[in-house]
């Protein structure tokens, strides 16, 4: 959905596979905060919700559409506040059918994420030290959304 500004509004709408019944997730990720180029992490704002398995209608009666689709396999750890994803990514051969997939990448892609109010800098600096310790295994940078599209 287009907003007042004409920047598309992007939600992502998760959930585990693992079991049956487990509720969807929503998530808003607002855009990066062009700041501190010395900041060692992307900051941007983010609004979770856990919603009701008719997630997907919902949003499409509210007018979005679906973007891409994927699952994830991994594992998630946690040290302090910090969410550690391990995971490999894979496409979807049929739309909508989760048991019809194949790998993009033979690597797995780690991600380091930290929920923290606004103005918590040094939680960017607790995520450069965690990078650190996994440096001679995993490069891991800064990605720019822009340069993604």
């Amino acid at each position: 959905l287009k907003g007042q500004q004409a920047s598309p509004f992007v939600l992502r709408a998760r959930r585990s596979m693992d079991k049956n019944g487990m509720p969807w997730h929503l998530r808003y990720l607002g855009q990066p905060e062009i700041g501190d180029k010395n900041r060692h992490a992307l900051v941007r704002n983010c609004v979770d919700i856990a919603t009701s398995e008719n997630l997907t209608d919902f949003l499409v009666e509210m007018g979005f559409r679906m973007d891409h689709e994927f699952v994830a396999k991994g594992h998630v750890f946690r040290k302090g506040i910090m969410k550690i994803t391990v995971y490999k990514i894979f496409r979807i051969l049929m739309p909508g059918n989760t048991e019809s997939i194949e790998p993009l990448s033979l690597s797995y892609l780690v991600e380091l994420n930290v929920v923290a109010p606004a103005g918590q800098d040094v939680v960017s600096d607790d995520m450069r030290n965690f990078a650190e310790q996994l440096k001679p295994l995993v490069h891991l940078e800064k990605i720019d959304p822009k340069r993604l599209m």
